[in-house]
Order: C-alpha cells, then sequence, then structure tokens
C-alpha cells in the first residue's frame, strides 16, 4: 500500500462566504464523482489520500473553513496570483488547449504571456507536491491544465509512479502541428514523464502516439513509448459513469416527486431534454436548429413536443462564451416568439444549475434525451440519462463526435452539423415503439452497468500496477560486487554464450574526433581471449561505420554489427546490408541541411556512413553548438518523414538513419532462446535502449548500462574502464575453470 496522491486544476470543495458566514459545498464534476466513487469502493488501497489542486479563494478564507471541512482526503490547496491564474486558466488553457484539442483551431489565442503563466502554475504545483512525496508515493494527474507537470516531477523523483489521464480528445497531428514548436514538445515530453498516458477512446491514443513518433521522433512499439530509458504506457480507458447512483437514485422520493411535477407540466406533450455547460463545443446551436428544422418538416408535431434546454454556467468571463450566451438567449427567443403561442412555447430555457433531484427527475420524465456536441472526449451526461432509466424506456440521439458513441451504439447516432440528420432522428425517437426502446437501452444498460466509474479507475490502476511492478522488477542499480558474483556464476555454467557489446562510450571513451578512438591495446586483448571461446559468440553492436569496425576489428574472432543493425558480419563472413532503398536519398536531403549547420557552428562537423549521417559538435564551443544543436534538432524533426528516417539525439551528436533499422531488431536476429543459457549486453545510450528492451524479459540475460543515466537495463556501470575490468573478470575466471 502506498499514499495517493489525485492532482487537478481545482480542489473538490468551494468555499463560500456570506455575510459574515464561511461554508464549503462539495464539488459535484464528473472528475469528483468519479475518483471518489473509485476509493469509496477501494477504501483499503492506500494509506493516505490527498487532492492537491487550487482552492478558488483566498488564503485566509481556506484557513478559516478548513476546520470545518468534512472530507475523505487531505488537501494541498495552491494560492496562485489572480493574474497569473487567470493567464493560466481562461488564457492557455481555455483559450489555446480546450479549443484547439476540440476541433476549433480558429478560436485559439496563442499569447507568449498565456504559455509563460501556464508553465509557472504548473511549476507552482510540482514544488507543492514535492514538499510533501516520497519515492513510493503514486501520483494521479487529471486534465489539461496540468500537462507538464509530470516530467516536472519525473525529474525530481525518478522512481516515482505517477498516472495521467486526459479528460478531453487528443487532436489529430494536423491539429496539433498549429501549437508553436517549443510548446508542443513541452507539453507531450510533460506527458510522457507519467508512467501511464491515459485517454477515454483509442482515437484519441492514436493520435498522441503519432504526434509523440512526429514531433520527439521517438520509438513506439503497439501501445508503448520509449522516451528517455523508459518505456511509457498509454491506454483507452473509458470513464463511466456510478450506474447504481442514478439506477437507485430514480426511485428516490424527492426525485419521484421532481418527475411528477415535470409530468404534470408536459401533459400529453412528447419531451425532450438537454444539459450542457455553456460551450461552443457543446452543439447547442445545432441542436436548435436541428429541432427546428423538425417542426419544419413536421408541423403536426407543433404543440405536441417540447424542448427543454438547460446550460449551465461556465467560463461565462472567457469573450467567446458570453458571446456564445448572447446568441443562443437571442435565438431562443426568436424561435418562440415564431413557432410559439400564448399555450405552448416550443423550448423552456434555463440558464442556471440544476439539483441531483432535479437533473434525475427530467432524465426520468423526458421522451427523448438529446445529446450533440460538436466534439467531446466522452459526455456522461448520456451515459447518466441510460443509468437513470429504471424504466428502460427513452431514446438517446447521441452525437456520433462523442466519446461515449463508442460505447452507447445502441442511441440513434447523429452528424451534430446535419440538422435534417437530427430532425429526421428526432421523429424516429418520438414514434420509436415502447419494446425497441426496452431493447436498445437495456443493451445500452448491459454495456454501462459492466464498465462503470469503478471499472474505469481499476483497470488505470491495474496499468499503472504492471508498471510499478516492471519497474520494481528491474529498476537499474550499480553492478555491485554480489551482482558480479552472480554474473560469473552464471558465465562459468552456461555453455552457450551471447555477448553484445556497444563501442564508443562502452569499450572505448568518447573522443573529440570519431576517428581518433580506436580500440585501447587491452580491448583488443579481451575480445581475442573472449571471441577464441568455443562458447562464446562476440559481436560487436555500434554506431560506427563499416570501414572503421572492419579496420580496428575486422582481424577479431568476433562479429560486427554497423551502424545501429544497417550492416552485420557474422565472424568470417561478408558484410549483409539491412537498409531500404529510400533512406539513401532521405539521407541526402538530411546532409545539406547538417552543412548549413557546420557553417554556422565552427568546430561542427559532418560523419558520412553509407546508411546513415551524423552532426558532431563535440569539439564546438559549448553555449554556441547547444543551440545550434537544439536548433537543428528542431528542423530535423519538422522536416524528417519519420516512416523513411529517425533522429537519434545522441553524446553531442545527432544522427539520422533509417527508421525500420535499430539495435534491437538486429540482435533479436541473433538470440535464441532455446540454446543461449547467458547472454551479456552492454551499452551506454539511447540507441543502446533497443537491446535492452528486447532481453528485458530474457531470463539467461544480464544487461548493463554504461552510466548513470534512467535505462531499461539491469545494472548500471559508471564508465567504460569498469566495462574492461568486468569483461576481464569473465574471460579469467573462465580460464580458471578450463584449467580448474
Amino acid at each position: 500500500m502506498s499514499r495517493l496522491f489525485v492532482v487537478a486544476n481545482r480542489l473538490p470543495v468551494s468555499i463560500e462566504k456570506q455575510g459574515e458566514k464561511i461554508t464549503y459545498r462539495q464539488a459535484s464534476g464528473g472528475l469528483v464523482t468519479a475518483v471518489s466513487a473509485f476509493l469509496n469502493k477501494e477504501n483499503n488501497r492506500f494509506t493516505q489520500k490527498t487532492w492537491v489542486g487550487t482552492a478558488g479563494c483566498s488564503e485566509k478564507l481556506w484557513q478559516a473553513a478548513a476546520d470545518s471541512i468534512d472530507t475523505d482526503y487531505d488537501f494541498k490547496p495552491l494560492f496562485i496570483p489572480a493574474k497569473q491564474y487567470d493567464q493560466y486558466y481562461n488564457g492557455f488553457s481555455n483559450s489555446v488547449l480546450w479549443p484547439l484539442f476540440h476541433y476549433f483551431p480558429s478560436f485559439a489565442d496563442y499569447q507568449p504571456s498565456f504559455f509563460e503563466s501556464y508553465l509557472k502554475v504548473n511549476v507552482e504545483f510540482a514544488g507543492t507536491l514535492l514538499r510533501t512525496l516520497n519515492a513510493d508515493d503514486t501520483v494521479w494527474i487529471h486534465d489539461y491544465h496540468l500537462l507538464p507537470l509530470a516530467a516536472m516531477l519525473r525529474k525530481k523523483l525518478p522512481g516515482l509512479t505517477i498516472g495521467f489521464f486526459l479528460h478531453i480528445p487528443f487532436p489529430s497531428y494536423e491539429l496539433f502541428r498549429v501549437i508553436p514548436r517549443e510548446w508542443q514538445q513541452e507539453l507531450l515530453s510533460g506527458m510522457l514523464g507519467a508512467d501511464v498516458v491515459g485517454f477515454h477512446t483509442e482515437d484519441y491514443q492514436s493520435h498522441f502516439i503519432n504526434c509523440v513518433k512526429k514531433v520527439l521522433k521517438v520509438r513506439t512499439e503497439n501501445q508503448e513509448i520509449y522516451w528517455q530509458g523508459r518505456s511509457v504506457r498509454t491506454g483507452a480507458f473509458p470513464i463511466g459513469v456510478d450506474f447504481e447512483r442514478f439506477n437507485s437514485g430514480s426511485t428516490n422520493l424527492e426525485v419521484l416527486s421532481k418527475r411528477a411535477e415535470y409530468l404534470r407540466s408536459k401533459q400529453d406533450k412528447q419531451l425532450l431534454f438537454s444539459v450542457d455547460r455553456l460551450d461552443y463545443t457543446k452543439g447547442v446551436f445545432n441542436r436548435l436548429k436541428g429541432y427546428r428544422e423538425f417542426l419544419v418538416q413536421n408541423p403536426g408535431y407543433r404543440g405536441k413536443v417540447v424542448f427543454a434546454l438547460v446550460i449551465v454556467p461556465s467560463r461565462d468571463s472567457i469573450g467567446k462564451y458570453a458571446e456564445r450566451k448572447s446568441m443562443i438567449d437571442e435565438y431562443i427567443g426568436n424561435f418562440n416568439s415564431r413557432f410559439g403561442n400564448i399555450g405552448w412555447q416550443p423550448v423552456i430555457y434555463q440558464y442556471g444549475h440544476l439539483s441531483f433531484e432535479e437533473l434525475l427527475g427530467l432524465y426520468t420524465a423526458c421522451d427523448l434525451a438529446l445529446i450533440t456536441p460538436l466534439r467531446d472526449g466522452m459526455n456522461l451526461v448520456a451515459k447518466e440519462f441510460v443509468a437513470s432509466r429504471r424504466d428502460k424506456q427513452g431514446v438517446l440521439v447521441l452525437s456520433e463526435m462523442a466519446g461515449a458513441a463508442h460505447e452507447l451504439t445502441e442511441a440513434l447516432l447523429i452528424n451534430p452539423n446535419d440538422r435534417k440528420e437530427i430532425a429526421r432522428m428526432i421523429r424516429a425517437g418520438l414514434e420509436m415503439s415502447p419494446a425497441e426502446q426496452e431493447e436498445r437501452m437495456t443493451a445500452m444498460q448491459n454495456r454501462i452497468s459492466s464498465y462503470n466509474v469503478v471499472t474505469w479507475a481499476k483497470a488505470f490502476f491495474a496499468e499503472l500496477d504492471k508498471v510499478r511492478h516492471a519497474q520494481q522488477k528491474s529498476e537499474p542499480q550499480l553492478l555491485d560486487n554480489f551482482a558480479k558474483a552472480k554474473m560469473l556464476e552464471k558465465y562459468n555454467k552456461a555453455e552457450k554464450r551471447l555477448l553484445l557489446l556497444d563501442y564508443d562510450g562502452t569499450l572505448a571513451p568518447f573522443a573529440a574526433n570519431p576517428g581518433d578512438a580506436a580500440p585501447l591495446p587491452i580491448v583488443i586483448q579481451l575480445l581475442k581471449k573472449l571471441g577464441s571461446d568455443p562458447k562464446n559468440s562476440v559481436y560487436i553492436v555500434s554506431g560506427r561505420d563499416s570501414v572503421s569496425l572492419q579496420n580496428w576489428l575486422g582481424h577479431l574472432p568476433v562479429g560486427l554489427i554497423a551502424e545501429h543493425g544497417t550492416k552485420i558480419r557474422h565472424q568470417g563472413n561478408e558484410w549483409q546490408v539491412r537498409s531500404a532503398p529510400e533512406t539513401s536519398m532521405a539521407l541526402a536531403e538530411v546532409e545539406r541541411l547538417m552543412e548549413q549547420f557546420v557553417n554556422q557552428c565552427p568546430g561542427s562537423f559532418i560523419e558520412k556512413k553509407d546508411f546513415s549521417v551524423a552532426w558532431h559538435y563535440r569539439k564546438a564551443d559549448i553555449a554556441l553548438s547547444g543551440v545550434k544543436a537544439k536548433q537543428l534538432l528542431n528542423a530535423l524533426m519538422t522536416s524528417v518523414n519519420a516512416a523513411v528516417l529517425s533522429v537519434l539525439d545522441g553524446h553531442k551528436v545527432i544522427e539520422v538513419k533509417g527508421a525500420n533499422i535499430n539495435k534491437g531488431l538486429a540482435v533479436k536476429e541473433l538470440i535464441q532462446p532455446q540454446s543461449q543459457d547467458f547472454i551479456l549486453c552492454i551499452g551506454d545510450d539511447q540507441t543502446d535502449e533497443d537491446m535492452f528492451k528486447v532481453l528485458q524479459d530474457n531470463k539467461a540475460a544480464f544487461t548493463v548500462k554504461v552510466g548513470n543515466e534512467p535505462t531499461l537495463a539491469a545494472h548500471n556501470v559508471l564508465t567504460p574502464y569498469l566495462v574492461h575490468e568486468l569483461l576481464q573478470r569473465l574471460s579469467i575466471t573462465a580460464e580458471a575453470m578450463q584449467t580448474f
């Protein structure tokens, strides 16, 4: 068991002052309801539950009310200066990310001050958390307000377990790329600080992975992303509702009273119902126009149907929202005056909040729920409506652009931009037989009752548990004497061994000029001795070109793998090439781009290989080369076709190679699980993580990273000289055993 920190923009309570009286009320949003329902049913999972978020009031007011708050959580409130909070929340969060992620790019306002405040507030969140966190705690971060936070925490506490869940859509790359490039990288790398990144649907998950590949140029495999020596898992976890609360709540006496009141009001008319926050993404205008089209096409329904529309206030301090409310007010006024009469108004409109009892009363009294967002991450209103219909009657007309449409397939699905289709579906719903209503409602209820809010959270934490288990199982640690002894014992007992050794940074220290990194005599001696052992198969797996490897090591009894797996030479054989023809043409363009940076950065140079090209800046001025390296990396990330080439950001070098070639794929062909009873793999940089990944679950394998950076390897050693020592001990031990 561990402590859980739930992190969201706001705390789940609101403090209010009326005169001298200070009161608080529990928030009732979807996130609060979902998290609370899960934790109530998993009460023994965590020793302590803390909610971190902005307080929404002054520190003085919070302190005055804090002692009276009765809650299951400890609270860590943040008090952000008003101007900074406005630029973070109304500015970047809701005037950049919200419109863009909901496919309204023309509404986005790209002010640099918004982004600066957004980062500063995330830094404040990180600081508040880090003052309390321990390495074995679990942090669950929620939503688009806090995209950079996970990476900020990971930097300070590398072993922390972090989950991130996005409650809104994630857009396609074509939309995401309109964000300024530095912002793109900050947001994506921030999210990749988490161990598990969750979305509502597979579409959003797929968009995220595609953006990561194109913007950060990292390798992905299935649903995993390999980033900075870590494996980040992604998943689709459609959030549910507390089914029992809504299903059993429909029999509550106060709910029944409200329902009876609404039924008396509608009399013999059929009732349509919608409830939404004030937001341009909810498609209220299109919904009203579709309803108007229904009355135009079906005049016989005039006076026989009424539409109850409730708009809940939200962000009305943002210009686009206030403007939207004025337009809705005006449209409904004109609508009612044109179509209605003294005895009948086609639209009953309320701008305000509904109590839980009022909401359930309307859910259970209406004949048809009309939910038509233009874009919505999930839309829990649709699920709440279905859950509340204990009578298994009522029709759901739902936008196919809502995440809920992936699960509620028995609803009447519509394109929210097609008012004629909305009109047709309203009529189809109002004329649907009770038997068909029951059949559709039963199917949807079965689905959302089995995958409810608790199931959602359990599925997310199950994935997080897998990551935690994998981390504990393979958490890198220094190769101490105990680990060395275990390795030597396995080595001596093995009959068939495979040794996979990187070159630069592993067998040889880095040199300012790549040509000066020829192997030391001790390396030649060790490789000769290890390669001559009939039980050993030794391969040098390098990013080096084949000519250098051949000149330096070709006379030794070892296999050679050059250019990260592009070329391979088994001992005593000729070189084999494993590269696609289009790679060479694409690399020519990359070389031309790199030449510009050689001219701009004295001391840097290009190393051209057969199937890759590298820009080295180890000998250049530190300050200038750092700036130019970042510029080149950004230029490559936007110009390189990720399907053909991949970009490697190494030790004072930026290299571009074929996308479908890496060291992991190369060594995979050498591994024979049934016969090799000892495998040793040693490497020092990001390209070697591909080998470590391939060997992660191999019980015969020992993986070692040179350096102290995060890694998929099981152990670390700090320098190439310690690698020499390790290999020497292996060769000496083997000799001693043979003599004995």
